[in-house]
C-alpha cells in the first residue's frame, strides 16, 4: 500500500488485517474527519471491491461523509452499487447538501431518480431545489446550510446562536446578517463578534458592503469574487436579495481545478474527460483525441494543397524548400502563444471582451516586434542559404506572417466567446494547423513577387 500519512497506524492495521469492528470502535483513533478523508479514500481505492465495501460500512458516519466526498465520481458509483437501499440512504442523509448535488448530478438519470426516492422528504426538496439550477450554475455548488443572525440581535445573543445551530452550518468563517424576509444585510467575520463588547448590537458591527452572487450565474463566476475579493465564502442571493445558500472555498478550489484541467485538455485538442485519466476506459480516451486530429488533418491539407498550388515557385528556386518547416513552426508557435495568453486572461477575468481593441493593438505592436528580430535571423539564414533575395523572402514573410498568426491568436478566443463556446477551444494545434496555412501563403505570395515567378490563378 502507499503511504498515507493522516491515517493513524491502528486504522491502517485494521484494514490491512481485514478487521473491520475495530474501525466502528468507539476507542478507534479518528482524526478530524477533513483531514483523513483524502488519505482514506486512496486507501479505500487501493482495496478489492468487496472490502471496499465492507472497511466503508464500518467508518464512522462523519469520517464517511467526507471519505465518500473525495472519492472519484467512478468509485462513488461502484461503492454505490455494493451498499444496500439503506445504507445508501443513510449515506445521502449525512452527505453536505452541495456535495449530495454534485454526486446526483454525476451520476446517469435512472440512477438520480432511484436515489432522489431514497431521500428523507426535506432533503428530497433540498435536492430537487439545487438541481433545479442550471448544470455549471452557482446554484448546483451551493450549499443552504449557513448561519444567519438578526441586526437588532447583541452580539451575546448573536454568539449564542451560534453556538445552539452553529453544527447545521458549512463553514462559520463568516456570519450573515438578514432581514425579517432573510434578505442579505450584510456580512460580519466571526473574529469581529468575537472580540466586540456583548452588549453592543450587531447593527453597530455593520457597515453594509458585502460581495454576493446570484443562483443562476455561471460557477466560474464565484470563483473569480472569491478570488478578487479574498472570501472563505460567498453569499448566493436569490430574488429581492433573499439569502438562498453560499458556496464555500473548498467548492471554489474544486471548480478551479476542474476548469483549470479542462482548459488544459482543450488546450491540447482533447475533448474534457469527465473522470480522471486511470479510470477513463481506453475507448472514451481514443474517443476523446480522434475526432480533434481527424479534424487537424482535414485542416493541414489546405497547407499541402497551398504547396502544390505554388509548384512552379518553388521550382524556380529550391532554396524556398529549406525554410518551409522554419516559416511553418514560427508561424503556429507564435500564434499559438498569442492564444494561450489570451486564453488565460479570458478565464480569470484579467481580459473582458469588451477590451478586444485595446488587446488587437498590443498584439499588432508585439507581431511586429517579434517579427523585426526573427525577420532579420531569417535573412541571415536566407542570405546563406540562397542569396539576398531568398533572405529578403524570408524576412518579409516572417515578419508579415508574426503579425497575422499575433492577431489570429488573440482573435479567436474573443470569437469563440462571443459565439459563447469556452475560448480554450482555440487550442495550439488548431492555431498552429491555420497558422500553417496563413505562412505557406505569405511565403509563397512573397517570393512569386520578389523571384518574378508567376503566382497560381
Amino acid at each position: 500500500m502507499r503511504p498515507h500519512p493522516t491515517v493513524p497506524e491502528p486504522i491502517l492495521t485494521a484494514v490491512r488485517e481485514r478487521r473491520w469492528p475495530d474501525l466502528a470502535h468507539d476507542d478507534a483513533p479518528w482524526p478530524e474527519p477533513g483531514v483523513v478523508a483524502p488519505d482514506l479514500a486512496d486507501l479505500l481505492t487501493e482495496l478489492p471491491a468487496h472490502d471496499r465495501a465492507m472497511a466503508f460500512r464500518a467508518l464512522p458516519t462523519d469520517v464517511a461523509r467526507s471519505t465518500f466526498a473525495n472519492l472519484t465520481a467512478s468509485d462513488r458509483d461502484a461503492l454505490l452499487a455494493a451498499l444496500t437501499d439503506d445504507e445508501t440512504r443513510s449515506l445521502l442523509d449525512a452527505l453536505a447538501p452541495d456535495d449530495r448535488t454534485l454526486l446526483l448530478h454525476e451520476l446517469p438519470g435512472e440512477v438520480t431518480q432511484r436515489l432522489l426516492n431514497l431521500l428523507s422528504p426535506e432533503r428530497l426538496e433540498r435536492a430537487r431545489g439545487l438541481l433545479g439550477f442550471p448544470p455549471e450554475s452557482v446554484g448546483r455548488l451551493m450549499t443552504p446550510d449557513y448561519v444567519a443572525i438578526r441586526p437588532e440581535w447583541t452580539v451575546a445573543e448573536a454568539l449564542a446562536h451560534l453556538r445552539a445551530r452553529g453544527h447545521e452550518s458549512e463553514t462559520l468563517d463568516v456570519v450573515y446578517v438578514v432581514d425579517e424576509a432573510w434578505r442579505l444585510l450584510d456580512d460580519l467575520a466571526l473574529r469581529r463578534l468575537v472580540l466586540a463588547d456583548p452588549d453592543r448590537s450587531v447593527a453597530s458591527l455593520m457597515d453594509e458592503v458585502f460581495v454576493a452572487t446570484q443562483g443562476h450565474e455561471d460557477r466560474e463566476q464565484a470563483v473569480r469574487l472569491m478570488q478578487r475579493y479574498d472570501r472563505s465564502a460567498l453569499p448566493v442571493l436569490g430574488r429581492d436579495g433573499v439569502l438562498v445558500g453560499i458556496v464555500t472555498i473548498d467548492d471554489a478550489f474544486d471548480v478551479a481545478t476542474a476548469e483549470a484541467t479542462e482548459d488544459f485538455h482543450l488546450g491540447a485538442a482533447v475533448r474534457p474527460l469527465r473522470t480522471g485519466y486511470l479510470q477513463t476506459p481506453l475507448l472514451e480516451l481514443y474517443g476523446s483525441r480522434v475526432v480533434w486530429l481527424a479534424g487537424l488533418v482535414l485542416v493541414n491539407l489546405a497547407s499541402s494543397g497551398v504547396i502544390a498550388a505554388f509548384e512552379e515557385v518553388l521550382l524556380s528556386s529550391v532554396a524556398l524548400a529549406f525554410f518551409i518547416p522554419l516559416i511553418i513552426d514560427t508561424g503556429g508557435n507564435a500564434g499559438a502563444q498569442s492564444a494561450t495568453l489570451l486564453i488565460r486572461a479570458i478565464s480569470t477575468g484579467n481580459v473582458q471582451a469588451r477590451r478586444w481593441a485595446a488587446v488587437f493593438v498590443r498584439e499588432l505592436a508585439l507581431g511586429a516586434a517579434l517579427g523585426a528580430t526573427l525577420g532579420a535571423l531569417g535573412f541571415a539564414l536566407g542570405l546563406l542559404r540562397g542569396g539576398a533575395t531568398i533572405g529578403l523572402v524570408v524576412f518579409l514573410t516572417i515578419a508579415t506572417m508574426l503579425i497575422l498568426t499575433n492577431l489570429l491568436g488573440a482573435a479567436l478566443p474573443f470569437l469563440l466567446e462571443r459565439l459563447g463556446r469556452d475560448p480554450a477551444t482555440a487550442s495550439g494545434p488548431l492555431i498552429t494547423s491555420v497558422a500553417d496555412v496563413i505562412g505557406l501563403l505569405v511565403y509563397f505570395g512573397w517570393a512569386a513577387l520578389l523571384l518574378g515567378t508567376p503566382s497560381p490563378g
